[in-house]
């Protein structure tokens, strides 16, 4: 016996009798009974769950996306390989989205609407199925009915307005914000058993320690735990809390150019190499693949950002980009034989902070991934980056009066 509860936009699912129970605890999809696949003109998402949860579901458009919302789901055990049997959906992508909720973002290979949804709880073990149909429409319609609903419960919250930051003295601590890469439903690269969200929150909270240890550093991160982020959110959490400098931690894994050794990265227009420029685009790719309408985004306001960018900031974010690279160098590196390299990162993007991504190693390097792996190695680098912020404050202190005149 089951029943079967359907859904046009959004659902609550709720369970009564013998399958209540199974709510008392977090929902798990289970592998062998989930899995994308082809129809005759469609496609077809079925997962297996352990018990109902509410969800929601919505098309984006730019490219065309599948976006399936869950209270928080346990996705272990669930290969994306594995479960993507399907031409016309993918790749996918899943994960935990924001504190208590999970996401998972198929690409649509054509614009394809969801023609029947159900989810079919079992009043025995309470388990429940979901079951999507997806059918072809006209690109005109798909972008019609596209869009993103607005929900305090699902998403991120909307970027408060930027305020003027006061005048700072000499004595007042230098407020850092890290940045650990991608989180959540964006894993960023995997090598092995390391993960490279998982590896920079790891790093930029030792950072972090060594920082405060210090002294004469406040230090903020845009995610303390396993999130996801997204890169305007990184943005405008820089320009809320008022930070001094932005730095955004990556080890990306990448075949494409002299992927081995730490490289920073500062603002431009133009790529600096292809490797730089290769980076750039997966980490902006990341955001449309984790469900972010970006459909409305102007790219006149962009262009602004930039001129803005160059004027007083940009001297300020090479000569920060200079001396971490100085500052890692003394304590061992190894540093990539182009350290300093430039393109268009959108986490850059900060008109009047000085920020930077540091690519501290790539998994993709044999000899990087040890280094990546070993506590002791990491800690030689978080004192390098420490160093470098010492000899930047002291220098751009003593530069500011000149500037400003």
């Amino acid at each position: 016996m089951s029943r079967v509860l359907a859904i046009a936009v959004f659902c609550v699912a709720l369970a009564t009798g013998a399958g209540a129970q199974g709510f008392s605890g977090l929902a798990r999809v289970l592998p062998e009974g989930s899995a994308l696949t082809d129809t005759r003109k469609g496609a077809r998402i079925e997962l297996l769950l352990s018990q109902g949860v509410p969800y929601r579901l919505f098309t984006l458009d730019g490219p065309p996306r599948l976006v399936l919302d869950f209270q928080e789901v346990d996705w272990t055990g669930l290969d994306p390989e594995a479960f993507d049997r399907s031409e016309r959906l993918g790749p996918v992508h899943f994960g935990t989205y924001v504190p208590g909720w999970s996401r998972l973002v198929a690409a649509l290979a054509e614009p394809m609407a969801v023609t029947s949804s159900e989810l079919r709880i079992d009043d025995v073990t309470g388990s429940a199925r979901l079951t999507l149909v997806l059918g072809p429409v006209d690109a005109e319609s798909f972008a019609a009915s596209a869009g993103a609903p607005r929900d305090a419960r699902w998403d991120l919250p909307q970027p408060a307005e930027v305020t003027e930051r006061p005048e700072k003295s000499a004595d007042t601590p230098l407020v850092v914000m890290l940045d650990p890469g991608h989180g959540g439903i964006d894993p960023g690269a995997e090598q092995l058993d390391l993960i490279e969200k998982d590896l920079m929150l790891t790093f930029a909270r030792e950072l972090r320690e060594v920082l405060l240890r210090t002294g004469g550093f406040e230090v903020l991160l845009t995610r303390d735990d396993d999130r996801f982020v997204s890169l305007e959110r990184r943005v405008a959490l820089a320009q809320q809390t008022g930070a001094d400098i932005f730095i955004s931690l990556h080890a990306d894994s990448l075949s494409e150019g002299l992927a081995h050794g730490a490289t920073v990265h500062v603002l431009s227009r133009d790529a600096s190499d292809v490797a730089s420029a290769k980076l750039a685009e997966r980490h902006d790719r990341q955001d449309l693949l984790s469900g972010v309408d970006l459909s409305q985004t102007d790219d006149a306001v962009t262009d602004v950002l930039l001129d803005l960018a160059r004027t007083e900031t940009q001297p300020r974010t090479e000569a920060l980009a200079q001396e971490l690279v100085s500052g890692m160098a003394q304590t061992g590196g190894p540093m990539n034989r182009r350290p300093l390299r430039s393109a268009a990162f959108s986490v850059l993007k900060s008109a009047d902070i000085p920020s930077v991504l540091i690519e501290i190693g790539f998994l993709s390097s044999p000899r990087d991934l040890k280094n990546l792996s070993d506590p002791a190695w990491r800690l030689r680098m978080a004192e390098g980056i420490r160093n470098g912020l010492q000899s930047w404050r002291e220098a751009d202190d003593a530069r500011r009066p000149l500037v400003r005149q």
